[in-house]
């Protein structure tokens, strides 16, 4: 099977590479950036052309992924149909956009979907090696979705399937689960450089942390891998939180303490916490809220 790449940015270099040494021919690479598609290339054993957008109708591949930002895929699509000399089964791989984005190579009888995995890609080749046991959202008709599946299955993956119209909700908790993630290590790394650490003490400090909660997370529920203040219902200790996140002057970094402490009450209530100790704390975290204001 062929295959034409349209986006050659981190996942669509992952992508790249990692068909590649599945046995997959890449047949095109379609990107704006030269220099960077050279460099996947480089990496390929079988080395595909480099095209432009403008080149669309050179494009013969049975399989096309559009890997583009999402405010192009749209744009992309409707060239893809009018210069398309056949119908390619042609995926975009956005994760908060829907099949239905492709209208235009639906009307021109292609098959269409979507494939998004559910994996962190911050550069291709490391990319490449992270799609082995990653769970890839597939959305699309009944033709797409067959040949998605069969794909995530040759790079190791497994596929899962949801409804069109849940494609944006689906999305937000894959930015709450990671992309929100990175940002609140960030927040707590900034609290304890408040300690006095440096930026990459504090990290490497608070990553083994960060590991074991994603342990507890494998084999048990968040509200039984929840540890510590919210889950012993401690009302002193966040009181003291409270207290020094304001002496550091950052209402930011109080802030998301607050929203993610009221979450973690619920948590520590599932779990059995003593409720009178999470009203008091619950209390605790509605007056610091209104003194935000």
């Amino acid at each position: 099977m062929k295959i034409s790449i349209i986006g050659i940015g981190r996942l669509g270099g992952a992508l790249a590479i990692a068909f590649d040494r599945k046995g997959y021919k890449i047949e095109n690479l379609i990107a704006r950036n030269i220099e960077s598609a050279n460099k996947i290339v480089e990496t390929l054993k079988h080395k595909p052309t480099i095209l432009s957008a403008n080149d669309l109708a050179k494009i013969s591949s049975e399989v096309i992924l559009i890997a583009a930002q999402d405010s192009e895929i749209e744009f992309i699509s409707a060239g893809l149909a009018k210069n398309l000399s056949n119908k390619a089964v042609v995926f975009h791989t956005s994760g908060s956009l829907s099949s239905e984005i492709l209208h235009d190579l639906k009307a021109a009888a292609c098959p269409t979907g979507s494939i998004h995995p559910l994996v962190s890609i911050s550069d291709s080749i490391s990319g490449a090696d992270r799609f082995t046991n990653a769970y890839f959202c597939v959305e699309g008709d009944t033709r797409a979705a067959e040949i998605a599946e069969k794909l995530v299955e040759t790079l190791g993956g497994k596929s899962f399937s949801i409804e069109t119209k849940h494609k944006t909700l689906y999305h937000a908790s894959a930015v709450t689960a990671c992309g929100h993630l990175v940002a609140l290590f960030d927040a707590a790394t900034e609290m304890l450089t408040k300690c006095g650490l440096d930026k990459t003490n504090a990290r490497k400090i608070l990553l083994p942390l960060v590991e074991s909660a994603i342990e507890n997370l494998k084999e048990q529920s968040t509200s039984k891998a929840l540890t510590g203040t919210f889950a012993r219902a401690d009302v002193e200790t966040l009181g003291k939180h409270i207290e020094v996140l304001r002496e550091i002057n950052s209402a930011e970094l109080l802030e998301i303490y607050l929203l993610l402490g009221e979450r973690s009450l619920c948590l520590a209530e599932t779990a059995g916490a003593k409720k009178e100790n999470l009203e008091k704390m619950r209390g605790q975290i509605s007056l610091a809220k209104t003194n935000l204001k």
